[in-house]
């Protein structure tokens, strides 16, 4: 399959297991990463503040108070930095956010509301905001630890290595300003959004089990009972694979996801089918699903595609009309549907650690993936013969890799799209030139 399938390869290669849905979750936070940091650098604050107060009993133990005068001195000195450090902090942290909004602005509007969380996840921008809010934090915590009283025989504490320590942290301040500033200029590129969708479709696949779709039902058996959502309505996210496989393996069952993930569940409706025995008791498939407003990367197959296929259709909008930005999907699109193309699909199988199938959960099969790269984005080609002949020449690719029974929806999109173009477009010649694949569109 070529150098398309070096990135899937790579991924597959570095698959050891299946992640956990609490760390997705954290990461499709923004308010963990500054938190976490700004209890840490309380934690490191006293345990300066406590080294301070030693160096400075160790002085006064040795009657060395001409040290402890110079250490005062030098305080002092400190002390007009790391006020104006809390002040100039704030302007910083102001500075981030607004640059965070208006990136966050401009990608929802040009690309797909679904790409602004990439911004969220952006481990850079989580990281520059803790740090600054840590450092601000630190200044105040340090501006409370300069004592008053002038006699080197009576202070308790010199701030030296908390003034120290609030130096270290305006300086990493700086260079994470710096990177945080390239790296939401690149962000903002299509081209690098574009290519971080792709590179999470491929971990996603490459964290994704399949197993032969002959094997299912011999192992499955009949479903001897149900179990229903009884939670919130929403989309379904994730699931939590190792908490099932568990309960499966004790209750002596194979469990099977009805819904797939992605899919919005309303309360009562079934959400997994008990083969080989009694359904485990509620109580212990608690917190194993998570439902929410809008879909994830961790577990949903097809999430990529849609991504891809949204930012295709905004740039073949009246308002846009950027034909170049949906070729750069459709290459990825393409790319991923050629590493997939000869992979067994329509279940992921979940076994425990004897090798016995656990929990079978649906996963896009090939001509829903088929579909949902290619159907919209052939509705709007027509009118673009960069994007006809960039999705023609996409289209003949993956014929050349696919076997052949997963050639019928590739051969229908081309088709359907030869159809379209011929009703579309009056001129013979420009019926021709749309007609003609060509992988740069019109190279």
């Amino acid at each position: 399959m070529g150098d398309w399938m070096i990135a899937y390869s790579s991924a597959a290669g570095r698959r050891q297991r299946e992640l956990s849905p609490l760390r997705e979750h954290l990461r499709d936070t923004f308010w963990f990463a500054p938190t976490a940091a700004m209890v840490s650098v309380f934690a490191v604050w006293a345990a300066a503040s406590e080294l301070d107060a030693a160096i400075v009993g160790a002085l006064q133990d040795e009657r060395d108070y001409d040290t402890v005068e110079d250490l005062l001195r030098f305080a002092q000195d400190a002390r007009t930095v790391v006020t104006a450090v809390g002040s100039a902090m704030m302007t910083f942290i102001g500075v981030v956010f607004s640059i965070s909004l208006v990136a966050v602005q401009m990608a929802s509007g040009q690309f797909s509301p679904r790409v602004v969380r990439i911004f969220v996840r952006s481990r850079i921008t989580k990281a520059t905001f803790a740090v600054f809010l840590s450092t601000f934090l630190l200044t105040l915590l340090v501006l409370t630890a300069y004592d008053s009283v002038p006699d080197p025989r009576l202070v308790s504490s010199v701030p030296l290595v908390q003034s120290a320590l609030t130096l270290i942290m305006v300086g990493l301040s700086l260079l994470l300003f710096v990177l945080y500033v390239n790296a939401t200029l690149r962000l903002m590129r299509i081209s690098h959004v574009i290519d971080r969708i792709t590179g999470e479709s491929f971990r996603v696949a490459a964290l994704t089990p399949v197993g032969a779709p002959a094997d299912h039902g011999a192992v499955l058996g009949p479903v001897t009972g149900w179990i229903a959502h009884d939670g919130r309505a929403g989309v379904l996210r994730d699931v939590h694979v190792a908490r099932l496989v568990r309960v499966a393996r004790q209750y002596g069952v194979v469990l099977r996801l009805v819904p797939r993930i992605g899919d919005f569940v309303v309360p009562g409706t079934p959400v997994l089918a008990v083969h080989g025995g009694q359904a485990p008791p509620r109580r212990a498939l608690r917190y194993s699903m998570s439902v929410g407003v809008e879909r994830t990367f961790h577990q949903d197959l097809g999430f990529g595609l849609r991504q891809l296929a949204d930012i295709a259709l905004r740039a073949l909008s009246p308002a846009v009309n950027d034909p170049t930005t949906a070729v750069q999907a459709l290459d990825r699109i393409v790319q991923f549907l050629a590493s997939v193309s000869r992979r067994p699909l329509d279940a992921a199988v979940h076994r425990d650690r004897r090798g016995a199938v656990r929990l079978v959960r649906p996963v896009p099969g090939w001509t829903q993936l088929v579909d949902l790269g290619f159907a919209e984005i052939r509705g709007c080609a027509p009118g673009s013969p960069q994007v006809s002949r960039r999705l023609l020449a996409g289209l003949d690719d993956l014929m050349l890799l696919a076997p052949e029974e997963r050639r019928e929806p590739l051969v229908r999109h081309r088709e359907l799209l030869r159809q379209a173009v011929e009703r579309d477009v009056p001129e013979a010649a420009d019926r021709a030139f749309a007609l003609a694949p060509d992988r740069q569109g019109i190279g």
